[in-house]
């Protein structure tokens, strides 16, 4: 039996018993590359795969169940990674996602197929309902990211100036946005008109102030899946953007990751009366 085997046995029994009302995984897409799939009937498990193409992060798709009133939200399985059940943790803190109606099929990962695994120390999903396979022996010894220490060796001003470069070149598709799990305002503050943040002009100060406040609006709640910076069509390190505030936040509060668990919140969401000492 291998994790495909696996995944799609629990997802048919999961389906066939009624327990969830869909199935969120991964399945063959076209130029062989995978998407995301979900399987709403038991027949449709078998179409389920997973390898280290799976890099999209799933949790994005359970906010598609996020019921738009009181009702309940749908009993729903997904396929996790560490870093998919970290995104999960973050939206259940803030009361996004109901945990209790999310079935998690977690999957060790050893790293997939993009640049943020190379940083992620993260071997078991956080939390997860049934573990499949076993966890990886070995991943990256000491998990690296040349650009970030680059950056943390330059001087403010230095680095304002490879950020501004960087931001220059971006043609405000807003595909970091849409992928991230993060980001669920039904409408964002880069696109509000009443008050207007911010011009939608393709132009470099309001390309910057974009990003910027996309990251701040991350600070403490960013789960390092990457997924901005593989989706960005100009290959902006956004990714590496995101990190090095990640890192602030680490070194400020205690190690602080987010979504490690599902009780501790952000730095940033509570207060402690000892912070001001």
């Amino acid at each position: 039996m291998n994790l495909t085997d696996d995944i799609r046995r629990i997802a048919r029994e999961l389906l066939e018993s009624g327990q969830v009302t869909r199935v969120i995984g991964y399945e063959e897409g076209k130029r062989g590359v995978v998407r995301p799939l979900v399987a709403r009937t038991p027949e449709e498990t078998d179409r389920l795969v997973f390898d280290q193409r799976c890099v999209h992060n799933l949790a994005l798709y359970l906010l598609d169940f996020k019921p738009q009133d009181d009702s309940p939200m749908p009993a729903v399985a997904v396929v996790m990674k560490p870093c998919d059940a970290r995104a999960l943790n973050v939206l259940s803190l803030e009361h996004q996602v109901d945990r209790a109606q999310v079935y998690v099929i977690g999957v060790p990962c050893g790293g997939m197929d993009k640049a943020a695994c190379a940083t992620c120390p993260d071997r078991v999903p956080p939390t997860y309902d049934v573990l499949v396979g076993e966890s990886p022996s070995e991943g990256p010894a000491t998990p690296t990211d040349d650009l970030l220490a680059q950056l943390e060796g330059m001087a403010p001003a230095e680095r304002r100036a490879f950020w501004a470069e960087q931001f220059n070149r971006c043609i405000r598709c807003y595909a970091c946005r849409q992928v991230c799990p993060m980001c669920y305002c039904d409408l964002c503050i880069a696109e509000k008109l009443d008050p207007s943040w911010e011009s939608i002009a393709i132009a470099s100060p309001e390309n910057e102030f974009y990003h910027v406040l996309r990251a701040y609006h991350l600070i403490g709640r960013c789960i390092q899946c990457g997924e901005c910076e593989r989706v960005c069509p100009m290959d902006i390190p956004v990714f590496s953007y995101n990190r090095f505030l990640a890192e602030e936040v680490a070194r400020t509060f205690d190690g602080f990751r987010a979504g490690m668990d599902n009780e501790t919140l952000a730095p940033f969401m509570t207060f402690q009366k000892e912070e001001l000492e």
